[in-house]
């Protein structure tokens, strides 16, 4: 079984890392990708802190507590599991951006993207299908980027959709 998931993983790599001929689909994705930095996330907390001050103080203090959470783990399954990315593992393999550090599991854009997704979700329903949509677009665009696997998506999902919901477990 643990073979037949490693072989879809590659293959769906493969299949998304053929889209890098096409440039303006590069671009796209890098802008998507980029998105994802960490400067909007500081961007949001600060409009919903101005919006509304005081409804707003639990949306900040989940939010770094979830961030404090995530980035240790973060760099700690990043340390431990220490899988190689994409290109370097794979022949004919390309790669449309500089990728941070030299692994790849779990996607940190990713767990970023998704923390903030279940934040915004929780606090502000009505925007939870956007958020969702624009999470799973930064982890899609790292795939096309050529320096994840789709299983490094799915544990940076993981790991910040786990660390919100620990966070609110504390806060709220």
């Amino acid at each position: 079984m643990i073979t037949g998931l490693l072989s879809l993983d590659i293959h769906t790599y493969l299949w998304l890392n053929k889209l890098q001929h096409k440039s303006l689909l590069i671009k796209l994705n890098r802008w998507i990708s980029h998105s994802g930095d960490g400067y909007l996330y500081v961007a949001i907390a600060t409009l919903v802190y101005l919006q509304a001050p005081v409804g707003s103080l639990d949306f900040v203090k989940v939010g770094l507590l979830a961030f404090l959470i995530e980035l240790p783990c973060f760099v700690t399954l990043k340390a431990l599991i220490k899988r190689d990315r994409p290109f370097v593992q794979l022949h004919d393999c390309h790669f449309a951006i500089q990728p941070s550090d030299k692994f790849s599991m779990p996607s940190g854009h990713t767990a970023a993207a998704f923390l903030m997704a279940g934040l915004v979700s929780h606090f502000y329903m009505e925007f939870s299908v956007i958020a969702y949509c624009w999470a799973s677009l930064i982890g899609i665009s790292r795939v096309v980027l050529g320096v994840h696997y789709p299983s490094d998506i799915l544990a940076g999902a993981l790991l910040g959709s786990c660390s919100v919901f620990i966070s609110l477990v504390f806060i709220l």
